[in-house]
C-alpha cells in the first residue's frame, strides 16, 4: 500500500461521496491506530460526515477488511459483521427471537391507540407511554396487553420493562442510553423472562454496542427528519440505512424516523423488514385507512436484492 493515507482517503471519498451525500464534514478524531487503511478511512469517514465514534468504527472495520483481504480496496465499503466486531445473533446467550420481518410497526401513545391499531391489522405495535406516575404506567401497560388479545399483534413496551414483564407483554423496546444504563443483573432478568428486546441505534458504534446483548431486533434511525423529539444525531438518510442493513443482516431490522407512505418503497429496498411509524398513523385523519394503505405498501414492495 504505497500511497499515503491522505491519498487513500481521497480515493474512498471519490468512490462513496456520491452515495453518502447531505452531510457536512466532521472534524477528524484523534487516531488510535497506525495502519494506513485505518488512518485513510478515519479521514474519509469524517469528510463524509460521520461523527467521531462512527468514523472510528468505520476506520477499524476498513483496517480489518484490508488485513483479511490482504489488500486495500477504496471501492469496497465495509459490510462484514466480523470486521466491525458486531456480535451475531446466533450462538451465545441471545434474547428470544421475533419474526425476521415485523412488518408495519406502529409506535403509539396510549393503550387506546394500541388496541385501535391492533384491531386495524397492524402486526407490530409499541406502547410509548410517557405521562403519569408509576401507577398510571402500570395501568396503561396492563391495558395495552389486554388490548392486543385475540388480534395477533405483537406488543412491545417502550422503557417500562419491569411493568411489561409483570403484564406479560411480548417484548420491550429500549433506547441506547437505557440499555447502557441497565445493570447486568437486570439485563439477565429481562433475557431470562423470554421477553423480546428491541434496541434503538443511530449509527455504527451504537449498533456494535447493541449487538453485544444479542437483542431480538435492532431499530435504526432517524431515517428522515422528525418533529416528534429532538434527536442527538442528524437524520441518517437512505444510503446510510442501506449500509446499516447490510451490516446487521443477521438481525431483524426496524427503520424509524420521519417515514411517510411515499418513502416506503425506497426504505424497504434497503433490505429492512419493518418500518416504524408514529405521525403517519396518529396524525392521520383516518388512522384505520392510513394503516391499511401502509400495510399494503409493505406487501407490494419488491423483494430487496
Amino acid at each position: 500500500m504505497p500511497e499515503a493515507p491522505e491519498a487513500l482517503a481521497r480515493a474512498i471519498v471519490a468512490a462513496h461521496g456520491a452515495g453518502f451525500t447531505g452531510f457536512a464534514p466532521e472534524p477528524v478524531p484523534a487516531s488510535t491506530g497506525d495502519e494506513p487503511a485505518y488512518r485513510a478511512a478515519l479521514i474519509a469517514a469524517s469528510q463524509l460526515g460521520f461523527i467521531a465514534h462512527d468514523a472510528e468504527c468505520i476506520a477499524r472495520a476498513w483496517a480489518a477488511q484490508t488485513a483479511r483481504n490482504r489488500r486495500f480496496d477504496a471501492a469496497q465499503w465495509p459490510t462484514e459483521p466480523q470486521d466491525f466486531g458486531l456480535t451475531p445473533r446466533s450462538g451465545g446467550e441471545a434474547f428470544a427471537a421475533c419474526p425476521q420481518a415485523l412488518g408495519l410497526y406502529a409506535v403509539l401513545p396510549d393503550a387506546q391507540w394500541v388496541g385501535r391499531m391492533a384491531r386495524a391489522g397492524v402486526p407490530t405495535v409499541q406502547l410509548r407511554f410517557k405521562e403519569g406516575d408509576r401507577a398510571a404506567v402500570q395501568r396503561e401497560v396492563r391495558a395495552a396487553v389486554a388490548a392486543v388479545q385475540d388480534t395477533g399483534a405483537l406488543l412491545f413496551i417502550n422503557d417500562h420493562w419491569r411493568d411489561a414483564l409483570d403484564a406479560g407483554a411480548y417484548g420491550v423496546h429500549l433506547g441506547q442510553e437505557d440499555l447502557d444504563a441497565l445493570p447486568a443483573h437486570d439485563l439477565d432478568t429481562l433475557r431470562a423472562s423470554g421477553a423480546r428486546l428491541g434496541v434503538s441505534t443511530h449509527g455504527y458504534a451504537e449498533m456494535v454496542r447493541a449487538s453485544r446483548v444479542r437483542p431480538s431486533y435492532i431499530a435504526m434511525g432517524a431515517v428522515f427528519p422528525t418533529t416528534l423529539k429532538k434527536m442527538a444525531t442528524a437524520p441518517q438518510g437512505l444510503a446510510r440505512l442501506a449500509a446499516y442493513a447490510r451490516l446487521t443482516r443477521d438481525y431483524p431490522q426496524v427503520a424509524i424516523g420521519g417515514i411517510a407512505l411515499e418513502h416506503f418503497p425506497q426504505v424497504l429496498a434497503t433490505g429492512v423488514g419493518s418500518i416504524a411509524v408514529v405521525r403517519a398513523l396518529v396524525a392521520a385523519a383516518d388512522p384505520e385507512g392510513a394503516a391499511a394503505r401502509l400495510i399494503q405498501a409493505m406487501e407490494n414492495a419488491p423483494a430487496s436484492s
